[in-house]
C-alpha cells in the first residue's frame, strides 16, 4: 500500500511535465504530416502578396487557383491519414527513457521475491526510495522537430523566404485581390483601382509625391520629374491622358497597366475611368545656371595663379572649365612676337567645386601655375562655362587680362625666360634666339652665378644651332631646350643667397685691405664698386626669398608690403653708408673711412642676424636639416665648378684656368667651337668624347686621370654625406616632407650618375649630372621649407610665449640685457651715439617686420603697430 501511495504522489508531481512531452510528441507528428501542406499555403500567400494576382490574366490565375486548392486536399488527406495522436503510455516511456535507470517504471514495479524476507523487503524500499529521487528530477522532453530528412530540398525554408519577401515588399492586403476576379463579388462592384508616383530629379533634393495623396486640382512638378502609374483591374477600364511629357511618335498605350514618362512642361494629368483622378500640372522650371569674373587674375612671388569667380543654380552647379584663348590683337607684335604664332588649342581649365556645403550660389577662386606656358604674361581672354545636372550650361562674357605668371627680376634669367616665349611662340624663331643668347653670353660679363651655367648655355646653343642647320625643331626638341632654359632661368633667379652673402664678404675684406695697404684710387674705386654690386645682389636675393617665404605661409598682401618697406629702407641705409664711405675715401679720410667700413660690417652682420631669426640659441632639427643641404648645395656647386675648369683644361691645355677665369668670356667658346668644327661634330656630340684631341701628346693624361678620380672621390662623400641627412631629415608624414624626401632621392641618383662618369673620365656628362643634382637638392630645400612652415603655422599661438623665454639672457637690439626683476643695463661699455643711432634703426625695422607678420597673434601686432606709431 506504502508503495502505491509512493507511485502516486511522485505521477502526480510528474503531471506537467508528461503533458509538456505529449504535446511535444504530438507537435512532431503533425508537423511531420502537415509540412508540405503549409508549404503550399505560404508559397500561395506569399505569390499574392507580391503581385501575382495583377500580373496574371484571370484565367490563369483561376486555374492556378484550382490546381493549389486541389493539391492542398491532397496533402491534407495524407496528413490526416498519417497522423497518429501521441497516447499516454507513449509519453511515459519517453519521459522514462530519458531518466537514468527509469525510476518511473520501477516505482511501478513490485517485489516478486523475498517479500517476507525483512532483509530483501529493506533493500527493495530502499532502492524505490532512491527511485523515487531521482523521478523527482524528471523534466519535459523537447520535441524533435527536424524535418531535414523529410524535406531534403529545403522547400519549407523557401516558401518561408517569399513569404517574408512578401511583407517587406509587397502589401498584405493584396491577399483579397483573388475574390476581384470572381463574377458578382464585392471587389468587382468597386471596380478597377490604380496607383502613381512622381520622383523629382536626384539633383533637386525633393522628395517623391505619392499621386493618391493629391487631393488639391494643382501639382506643381520640378522639370524632369518622373511619373509612374500602375493600373489593376480588367484592361481597358482605367486609361492615361496627359499633355504634360511632350512625347512624339509612337507611343505605349493609354490603358496599359504600366506608365511610365517625364515631365518636361505644364499641361494636364488624368487619370480616365471608375475611381480615376485628374490634375493640372504647374511645371517648376529649372533654370540655367549663370557664373561671373569677380575680378583679373594675380599671381603670386612663386607664380600661382589666383582668379575669383562666383557661380549660381538653383538646384546647385554640377561642373565648369575655364576657356583661355590668346588675345591676339592686344599684343605688341615686336620682336620674337613679330611672327605668326603656332596654332594652339584654348586652354581648358576645370573650375574647383565646393566638397561641402551649398552649390547653389558660391564664391571661389580657380587656382593654377601658368609660368611655364607659352602665354604666360601675356593678353589673353577668359571665359567661364558652368552646366547643372540636367545639362544646361551658363557662359560667362569674355574678360580680357594678362595671364599672370612667374616674373624674373635678375636681367639674364628674364632674358632666357624671354626667348623661351620666343622659341614657344614660333619654332622659326631659333635662329634669332641663338643670336640673342650669344650676344648675351659675350657681352654678359658678371651675369653668369657660375661658370657651370655658362658652359651649359654654351652647349644648347651649339645643339639649337647644328639642329637648325638641317631641319627645324621637333615638338620634342622644342619642349626638350624650353625646360633647359627654365631650368637655368630659375636656378639663377632664386640663386643662392649664402654665395651672394660670401661674395659681399669677400668684396668687404679686399676693400678694407686696399684701404690699408694705400692702393690707387682707381684700385679702390673699382672694389669700391664691386662691394656695391655684391651688396645689392645680396639685398635683392635676400628681399626676394623673403617675399617667397612670406608669400607661401602667410598668402596676405599688406604683409608682404609691409616686408618689403622694411627691406627698402635697409638697403636704402646702405646705400648711403656706402655713399659716405666713397666720400670719405675721395677726401683722403682713410681713417673715418675704415671706422664707416666697420660700423657697415656691423650692419651687414644684424641683417644676416636678422634672416636667421635672430642667430641664437639653439637650432630647431628643421634648421639644422637645412642648414646642412645648403652647405652639401654649395659644396656640389664648388666640385661642379671644379669639373668644368678640369673640362676647359681639356680643350686649352697650354692656358690657365685663373687667366681664363678672369679673360673674355668668349674666349674659351670659341677655341671649343673651333675645336667643335674641326672634328665635325655633330647634334648630340658631347665635348668630353674629344679628350686629349687638342694637346700636345702626352700632355695631362695621368694628372687628368688622377684629377677626375679625385674629384670622383668627393662626389662620393658629398653623396654620403647626402646620405647622412636624408635619415635625419624632419617633416615625416607630411606631403611637403614626402616631396623633399623625393627630391634628395633624385640628388642621390644624380650624384651617382656624376661620380660614375668622373670615374670614366666623361666630364660633361658629369657635370650635366652635378647640375641635376644641385636643381634636385633646391627643390628639397623648397619642400623642406614649405614643410617647416606648415609646422610653424600650427604653433603660431606658441611663438609669443617662445620669444618671451629668458628673459634676463638675452639683449635688446639696442645691445642692452633685460635683468631679470625689469632692471635694464649691460655688462658692457654703453654704445656711442651712433651705435645706438644705428641700433635703433635696426629695431625699428624689426618691429615693422613683425608687425607684417599675419602668422603672430592679433593682440601681437597691434602692439607692434601702436609702437610704430608713437616712434
Amino acid at each position: 500500500m506504502a508503495d502505491q501511495t509512493r507511485y502516486t504522489e511522485t505521477m502526480r508531481r510528474l503531471r506537467w511535465p508528461l503533458i509538456l512531452t505529449w504535446a511535444g510528441m504530438l507537435s512532431e507528428r503533425v508537423a511531420r504530416a502537415f509540412w508540405p501542406l503549409w508549404t503550399l499555403l505560404l508559397l500561395c500567400a506569399a505569390g499574392l502578396m507580391l503581385g501575382l494576382g495583377q500580373i496574371l490574366s484571370t484565367d490563369v490565375l483561376w486555374a492556378l487557383a484550382a490546381l493549389s486548392g486541389l493539391a492542398a486536399l491532397v496533402l491534407l488527406a495524407r496528413g490526416l491519414w498519417r497522423l497518429r495522436i501521441p497516447r499516454r503510455e507513449e509519453a511515459f516511456r519517453r519521459l522514462d527513457g530519458t531518466l537514468k535507470g527509469q525510476p518511473l517504471q520501477t516505482l511501478r514495479d513490485d517485489q516478486v521475491m523475498g517479500q517476507n524476507d525483512a532483509g530483501s523487503a529493506a533493500l527493495w524500499a530502499a532502492h524505490r526510495d532512491r527511485m523515487a529521487r531521482q523521478a523527482a528530477s524528471a523534466r519535459a522532453v523537447e520535441p524533435d522537430l527536424k524535418l531535414s530528412t523529410r524535406d531534403v530540398f529545403g522547400l519549407r525554408y523557401v516558401a518561408l523566404m517569399l513569404l517574408l519577401a512578401g511583407l517587406l515588399f509587397g502589401s498584405i492586403w493584396r491577399l483579397g485581390d483573388i475574390g476581384g476576379a470572381l463574377p458578382g463579388s464585392a471587389q468587382a462592384a468597386v471596380g478597377p483601382s490604380w496607383e502613381g508616383w512622381m520622383e523629382p530629379p536626384l539633383h533637386t533634393g525633393l522628395p517623391t509625391v505619392y499621386l493618391g495623396d493629391i487631393d488639391g486640382e494643382v501639382l506643381h512638378a520640378p522639370q524632369g520629374a518622373l511619373v509612374t502609374l500602375r493600373f489593376y483591374g480588367p484592361e481597358g477600364r482605367l486609361e492615361l491622358a496627359e499633355t504634360v511629357s511632350g512625347r512624339v511618335g509612337e507611343l505605349p498605350s493609354a490603358s496599359a497597366p504600366a506608365q511610365d514618362f517625364t515631365i518636361r512642361q505644364a499641361g494636364q494629368l488624368a487619370v480616365e475611368g471608375p475611381g480615376g483622378r485628374e490634375w493640372r500640372v504647374a511645371l517648376i522650371p529649372d533654370r540655367a545656371p549663370s557664373v561671373s569674373i569677380e575680378g583679373p587674375g594675380e599671381a603670386d612671388v612663386e607664380g600661382l595663379f589666383s582668379m575669383p569667380f562666383s557661380a549660381r543654380d538653383d538646384y546647385g552647379v554640377a561642373a565648369g572649365k575655364a576657356l583661355i584663348s590668346l588675345d591676339l590683337a592686344a599684343i605688341d607684335r615686336r620682336y620674337g612676337l613679330a611672327l605668326e604664332p603656332e596654332p594652339r588649342a584654348p586652354l581648358e581649365i576645370v573650375l574647383p567645386m565646393p566638397l561641402t556645403g551649398s552649390r547653389a550660389d558660391f564664391t571661389a577662386a580657380l587656382v593654377e601655375d601658368f609660368s611655364q606656358h607659352p602665354w604666360a604674361n601675356l593678353p589673353v581672354t577668359v571665359s567661364l562655362t558652368v552646366e547643372d545636372a540636367l545639362g544646361q550650361s551658363g557662359r560667362s562674357e569674355g574678360y580680357d587680362m594678362l595671364l599672370d605668371a612667374r616674373r624674373f627680376f635678375d636681367p639674364l634669367a628674364a632674358t632666357l625666360i624671354e626667348m623661351r616665349r620666343d622659341l614657344l611662340w614660333n619654332r622659326e624663331n631659333a635662329q634669332r634666339v641663338t643670336q640673342v643668347l650669344r650676344a648675351v653670353r659675350w657681352y654678359g660679363e658678371g651675369l653668369f652665378p657660375n661658370e657651370t651655367i655658362a658652359m651649359r648655355l654654351d652647349r644648347l646653343i651649339g645643339k639649337i644651332e647644328t639642329i637648325q642647320r638641317f631641319r627645324p625643331l621637333s615638338d620634342d626638341q622644342v619642349a626638350r631646350v624650353t625646360q633647359a632654359l627654365w631650368d637655368m632661368a630659375i636656378e639663377i633667379e632664386e640663386g643662392d643667397l649664402a654665395d651672394a652673402r660670401d661674395r659681399m664678404e669677400r668684396a668687404r675684406q679686399r676693400l678694407e685691405e686696399a684701404m690699408r695697404n694705400g692702393a690707387s684710387d682707381q684700385e679702390i674705386a673699382r672694389l669700391m664698386q664691386e662691394l656695391r654690386d655684391a651688396t645689392q645682389d645680396y639685398m635683392r636675393q635676400l628681399a626676394q626669398q623673403q617675399a617667397r617665404e612670406q608669400g607661401q605661409q602667410q598668402g596676405q598682401q599688406q604683409g608682404q608690403q609691409d616686408m618689403e618697406n622694411a627691406m627698402r629702407m635697409t638697403q636704402d641705409d646702405i646705400q648711403r653708408m656706402m655713399d659716405r664711405i666713397q666720400e670719405l675715401m675721395e677726401e683722403g679720410r682713410m681713417a673715418e673711412a675704415q671706422q664707416a667700413l666697420e660700423e657697415l660690417q656691423q650692419m651687414l652682420e644684424n641683417m644676416q642676424m636678422t634672416e636667421g631669426q635672430g642667430g641664437e640659441g639653439q637650432q630647431s632639427p628643421g634648421e639644422q636639416a637645412m642648414e646642412g643641404l645648403g652647405e652639401t648645395l654649395r659644396n656640389q656647386q664648388e666640385l661642379s665648378d671644379e669639373s668644368f675648369r678640369d673640362l676647359q683644361d681639356q680643350f686649352n691645355p697650354n692656358g690657365r684656368s685663373g687667366e681664363r677665369n678672369q679673360g673674355e668670356p668668349g674666349e674659351g667658346q670659341e677655341q671649343g667651337q673651333q675645336q667643335q668644327g674641326g672634328q665635325g661634330q655633330q647634334q648630340g656630340e658631347e665635348p668630353g668624347q674629344q679628350q686629349g684631341q687638342g694637346g700636345q701628346p702626352g700632355q695631362g693624361g695621368d694628372q687628368g686621370s688622377a684629377d677626375a678620380e679625385g674629384l670622383a672621390e668627393r662626389q662620393r662623400a658629398l653623396r654620403d654625406e647626402l646620405e647622412r641627412q636624408r635619415g635625419n631629415l624632419p617633416g615625416a608624414g607630411t606631403e611637403a616632407g614626402r616631396a623633399a624626401r623625393e627630391a634628395l632621392e633624385e640628388a642621390d641618383r644624380a650624384m651617382r650618375g656624376a661620380e660614375d662618369a668622373l670615374r670614366e673620365g666623361d666630364l660633361a656628362e658629369a657635370i650635366d649630372e652635378q647640375s641635376r643634382a644641385m636643381d634636385a637638392l633646391r627643390e628639397g630645400m623648397r619642400n623642406l621649407g614649405d614643410a617647416m612652415a606648415q609646422q610653424d603655422r600650427e604653433m603660431a599661438g606658441q611663438q609669443g610665449e617662445a620669444e618671451g623665454d629668458n628673459p634676463g639672457q638675452r639683449n635688446d637690439p639696442l645691445g642692452r640685457n633685460a635683468g631679470t626683476n625689469g632692471a635694464l643695463g649691460n655688462e658692457r661699455e654703453m654704445l656711442s651715439d651712433e651705435e645706438v643711432r644705428r641700433r635703433a634703426q635696426d629695431l625699428l625695422d624689426e618691429i615693422r617686420r613683425r608687425s607684417g607678420e599675419n602668422a603672430r597673434t592679433a593682440e601681437e601686432r597691434d602692439y607692434l603697430r601702436r609702437l610704430l606709431d608713437r616712434f
